[in-house]
């Protein structure tokens, strides 16, 4: 270790269960000098209890709303589309995440990537949806099925909620099947529609060809582009960020036309520290780097 001074003599992990407001009650008690992570169902009260802190910094965790293409009504891209152009990105990260994130643009590269490439904003649109509803054999609109697990906090289903009120509008019934997280988890490649929650990665390259590459294991929508394979490759061969970024716009404009996902934003880190602790830098990966923290 080349760090320097370290001010800590011990750092204490204590597991108190599921429940997040034990942790809130802990951490007011003073039980506590932080947290690992601030549910957003108690993100207000954390804010009103004196001596606490919340901290959060932008990441790329997210949760995509993502479509099977080898099932139907999925294998149709017209459905896709329609579905897909009713999302409202800002309503959605507004309520789903309290405003604390960024917007997504459906092609799961985020704006603090940092090759990500500026694509046209991406905006709901409802009569474009009813259209293209219409021209897939759907005039009198069509019922789905979404599959959520809560696996990461219920800000999963409050996601699919609101994409479900406003499909509504276009005649798209987004029904909810809200499962166990294990029993989400058996099934979740398998599920013909349904959310599912990715970590951060600092690259965009990383998670595309974790979920979207033709054959890869964790391809959950079957996705099988060669041209976004091909895309891919020169993007993931390029060290320059710059130029890799030029190629990132061919990348992330097949992804997004191509309509496999409704992803509407980016999720921030976020925890709550008592104002006695020192030196603590939220990472958006949640790496916690304690050799700088100190106790006032």
């Amino acid at each position: 270790y080349w760090g320097g001074e370290v001010f800590l003599d011990v750092i204490r992990f204590i597991e108190l269960g599921e429940d997040a407001c034990a942790y809130l009650a802990a951490i007011a008690s003073k039980q506590i000098d932080g947290m690992y992570q601030l549910d957003l169902t108690t993100l207000e009260a954390a804010k009103n209890i004196p001596g606490v802190k919340v901290a959060s910094i932008p990441s790329v965790a997210t949760g995509v709303i993502r479509m099977k293409v080898t099932e139907k009504p999925f294998d149709d891209i017209r459905v896709r589309k329609a579905v897909q152009k009713c999302c409202d990105a800002q309503r959605q990260l507004d309520i789903a995440q309290r405003g604390f994130g960024t917007l997504g643009e459906h092609h799961h590269v985020a704006t603090i990537h940092p090759e990500y490439f500026k694509l046209p904003p991406f905006k709901q649109d409802i009569v474009g949806a009813k259209k293209l509803l219409a021209e897939a054999g759907y005039p009198d609109g069509i019922e789905i099925t979404c599959n959520v697990g809560n696996t990461n906090g219920t800000w999963e289903q409050d996601s699919v909620a609101i994409l479900k009120e406003d499909a509504a509008k276009a005649g798209i019934n987004i029904k909810m099947n809200v499962m166990p997280s294990a029993q989400f988890w058996d099934v979740w490649t398998k599920a013909p529609f349904s959310l599912t929650s990715w970590a951060h990665r600092p690259l965009g390259v990383m998670v595309l060809s974790l979920a979207y590459r033709s054959g890869v294991p964790w391809n959950e929508t079957s996705y099988n582009n060669p041209a976004f394979d091909a895309a891919l490759n020169e993007a993931e061969a390029i060290l320059d960020v710059e130029k890799r970024r030029v190629k990132m716009e061919k990348v992330e404009k097949i992804l997004q036309d191509d309509a496999i996902m409704v992803q509407p934003f980016f999720r921030a880190a976020i925890t709550a520290v008592r104002d006695n602790v020192v030196g603590f830098e939220m990472h958006p990966a949640r790496y916690y780097k304690f050799h700088k923290v100190s106790l006032a």
